[in-house]
């Protein structure tokens, strides 16, 4: 168990991703604490969740693109997760696109409210509920055993979308959205799919 714990808090990606956090959330509700920074904050989280539903269900699994380029990167950002769901190298979001990707939410949320505190406030949210994702992630797919109901149904909706059917159960962190925009679906009303480790077969 130390190892696996080891192979999550000691990764390259998620130690960059922490320290981010630890300074912006510092900064902005350390330094300048008030009830809108923490609402804000919240704020972060929330947009997450709906952005990690929204980027696995609407382009994780687009239709494998003709461009060679860009076919590589679909590969390595989950195509080959999917086919291999247990290599450690493919389970988490390289920084190189989870940095770009917040930052230009961060910067979005900053031309409308022109308030840097507020901002860190967002991207702290943000980048909280991104370490939340990549572990919940990272206990689906390793033999760690959740503690909590909610977590092992979490666990268990994850290595459907995996195993049993790739169009349903897209909540990695949650399963609101898909509850919310019908993909949480009883795996028992659900066929088992094809290309659910192949999804650049997916017509």
């Amino acid at each position: 168990m130390k190892g696996l714990y080891r192979d999550f808090f000691l990764h390259f990606d998620i130690i960059v991703m922490g320290v981010l956090f630890l300074i912006g959330l510092i900064y902005s509700i350390g330094f300048h604490f008030s009830w809108l920074t923490v609402l804000i904050f919240i704020l972060g989280l929330v947009f997450f969740m709906f952005s990690e539903y929204v980027t696995h269900r609407f382009f994780f699994h687009i239709k494998a693109p003709k461009n060679k380029l860009f076919l590589k990167f679909m590969k390595r950002i989950h195509y080959d997760h999917h086919t291999y769901p247990d290599d450690l190298k493919l389970l988490f979001l390289p920084i190189w696109y989870s940095i770009p990707n917040l930052g230009t939410l961060c910067i979005i949320y900053f031309l409308i409210t022109r308030d840097t505190i507020q901002t860190l406030a967002f991207g702290s949210g943000l980048i909280f509920m991104l370490l939340v994702y990549e572990w919940k992630h990272y206990v689906a797919h390793r033999p760690i055993k959740p503690k909590t109901k909610l977590g092992r149904n979490i666990k268990k909706l994850h290595i459907l979308h995996h195993f049993k059917n790739e169009n349903y159960w897209y909540g990695v962190s949650t399963p609101i959205f898909d509850g919310i925009f019908g993909t949480l679906k009883d795996e028992k009303e659900v066929d088992t799919s094809n290309t659910a480790k192949t999804l650049e077969e997916r017509m």
